[in-house]
C-alpha cells in the first residue's frame, strides 16, 4: 500500500495539473532525462514501430499507402497537440474536456514544472501518446480507405474522442474522479483506438476479393521489426508513465517484461493446439496481446500478476482474431480490435483484480475494494466503448458525405501505392 501511494502520489501533478505539491517545484535532472528518453520510445514505436508492423501484414501494393496514413496522421495529431490537444486534455475544466487557456502552449513557460520535470515535457510524452493512438486505427480499415477521408476522419477524432478521453482518465475528468485505474493507456491508447477501427472497419465494407482469395501478410520479416520495435519503445510507454525514475518505474519496466513473455508463450501454446504448428507471425501478435494487457496495469500490479495476465491475455488475443472476428463478421485489416480492443479490455479488467496488495499487487486506494474497482474498472471500458464509437461513426460519416471514405474497386484491384500515392514498394 505504502508503493502504491507513493506511486499515486508523484502521479498526480501529472495527471492532474492543478494538483500541486510545493516538494515538487523543483526540476529534477535525472528524472528530466528518464522522460525525454521515454518519450522518444513511444515515439520510436509510432515511427517506424507501427508502420513496419501494420506494412508487413498487408499485401505488397498497399505497404507504402500504410506507411504514408502512419506519417501523415502522426504529424497531424502532432500539430493540433500543440495546438488546442494539451490543453483540452490537460486544462482544468470540467468532467470531459479542459480549458482554451493554453492555446498554442501560451500558458507555459520554460521553467514550469509539473511534478519533477519540466511541463514541456510533458507536453512531449503526453503527445506520443495521442500520436501512437491514432496511428493504431489504420490499421483496421488498411487497403481500401482513401487518404483524404483517413485526414479528416483523424481531424474529427481526435478532436472529439482522444482529447475527452486522456481529460476523463488522466487529466482530473470523469473516470480519474471515479476512481479508475489506468496506468499507461488501456483505455485511452488501446480500447479507444480499437473501437474506433472496428467501426471503421464496418463503414468501409470488406476487401474485395474478402473470403474468396488469401489475404496473406506480404513480408513476415518486417512484421518481427516491427514488433521488436514496439516492445522496446514500450518500456518508455509503460515505465515513462510513472512520471519519475522511481520505483514506480522499476516495476512498471519488469512487469512488461514478464507479461509480454507470458503472453508470447500463451499465444504460441494455444496455436500450436489448435493448429498443429506455432508461428512466427502467432508469436509477434502474442507480444503484442501481452503489451496492450499489461499496459494498465503495469504500476499496480506484482510480477506474478503480470505473468498471469499475459497468459491470459496470448490466449484471449488469438481467440479475437480467430473467433471473435468470424462472430463479427469484419474485415479489420490488422486484427486491431482482435488484439488492443479484447487485450485492453482484459487489461482493464485485469488490473481491478490484480492490484490486490492479497494478491501482490500494490494496493487500493483506501476504503477501496476489489468489486469496487472491477466495476469502475468496467464503467471505464463501456464509457470509451461508447464515446469513442459514436465518436467515430460520426467522423466516419463525415468523412464519407464530404470526400468519400472508400476507394473505387479498380483503384482497390491495383493498389493504393501506384494509385493514391505514386509510387511502388518494390520496383522491378
Amino acid at each position: 500500500m505504502k508503493r502504491f501511494l507513493s506511486g499515486i502520489a508523484m502521479s498526480l501533478p501529472v495527471m492532474f495539473p492543478g494538483f500541486a505539491m510545493a516538494a515538487e517545484s523543483v526540476a529534477d535532472k535525472a528524472d528530466n532525462g528518464f522522460m525525454m528518453i521515454s518519450t522518444a520510445l513511444v515515439l520510436f514505436m509510432s515511427i517506424p514501430g507501427i508502420a513496419l508492423f501494420y506494412g508487413g501484414l498487408l499485401r505488397s501494393k498497399n505497404v507504402l499507402s500504410l506507411m504514408t496514413q502512419v506519417i501523415a496522421t502522426f504529424s497531424l495529431v502532432s500539430v493540433l497537440w500543440v495546438i488546442y490537444g494539451y490543453t483540452l486534455a490537460f486544462g482544468e475544466g470540467n468532467d470531459f474536456f479542459g480549458n482554451f487557456n493554453g492555446l498554442l502552449l501560451k500558458d507555459i513557460h520554460l521553467t514550469d514544472v509539473t511534478g519533477t520535470f519540466y511541463k514541456l515535457i510533458h507536453v512531449a510524452f503526453q503527445g506520443s501518446f495521442a500520436c501512437i493512438t491514432v496511428g493504431l486505427i489504420v490499421g483496421g480499415f488498411a487497403e481500401r480507405v482513401r487518404f483524404s477521408a483517413v485526414i479528416l476522419f483523424v481531424f474529427i477524432w481526435f478532436t472529439l474522442a482522444y482529447l475527452p478521453m486522456a481529460h476523463m482518465v488522466w487529466g482530473g475528468g470523469y473516470l480519474f474522479k471515479m476512481g479508475a485505474i489506468d496506468f499507461a493507456g488501456g483505455t485511452v491508447v488501446h480500447i479507444n483506438a480499437a473501437i474506433a477501427a472496428l467501426v471503421g472497419a464496418y463503414m468501409l465494407g470488406k476487401r474485395s476479393g474478402f473470403g474468396r482469395e488469401a489475404f496473406k501478410p506480404h513480408n513476415l520479416p518486417m512484421v518481427f521489426i516491427g514488433t521488436a520495435i514496439l516492445y522496446i519503445g514500450w518500456f518508455g510507454f509503460n515505465a515513462g508513465s510513472a512520471s519519475s525514475a522511481n520505483e514506480i518505474a522499476a516495476l512498471a519496466f519488469v512487469n512488461t517484461v514478464t507479461a509480454t513473455a507470458g503472453a508470447v508463450l500463451g499465444w504460441l501454446a494455444a496455436e500450436w493446439m489448435i493448429r498443429g504448428k506455432p508461428s512466427l507471425l502467432g508469436a509477434c501478435s502474442g507480444c503484442i496481446a501481452g503489451l496492450v494487457a499489461i499496459t494498465p496495469a503495469a504500476g499496480s500490479v506484482g510480477i506474478g500478476g503480470a505473468l498471469i495476465l499475459g497468459i491470459i491475455a496470448g490466449i484471449a488475443g488469438l481467440w479475437g482474431v480467430v473467433v471473435l472476428k468470424s462472430w463479427l463478421r469484419v474485415d479489420d485489416t490488422c486484427d486491431v480490435f482482435g488484439v488492443h480492443g479484447v487485450c485492453g479490455i482484459v487489461g482493464c479488467i485485469g488490473t481491478g483484480i490484480l492490484t490486490s496488495a492479497a494478491l501482490g499487487g500494490t494496493g487500493y486506494a483506501e476504503g477501496v475494494t476489489m468489486l469496487k474497482q472491477v466495476g469502475v474498472q468496467g464503467i471505464s471500458i463501456v464509457v470509451c466503448l461508447l464515446w469513442s464509437g459514436i465518436v467515430a461513426f460520426v467522423a466516419y460519416k463525415i468523412a464519407d458525405i464530404l470526400l468519400g471514405l472508400r476507394v473505387p474497386e479498380e483503384v482497390e484491384r491495383e493498389g493504393l501505392d501506384v494509385n493514391s500515392h505514386g509510387e511502388s514498394a518494390y520496383n522491378q
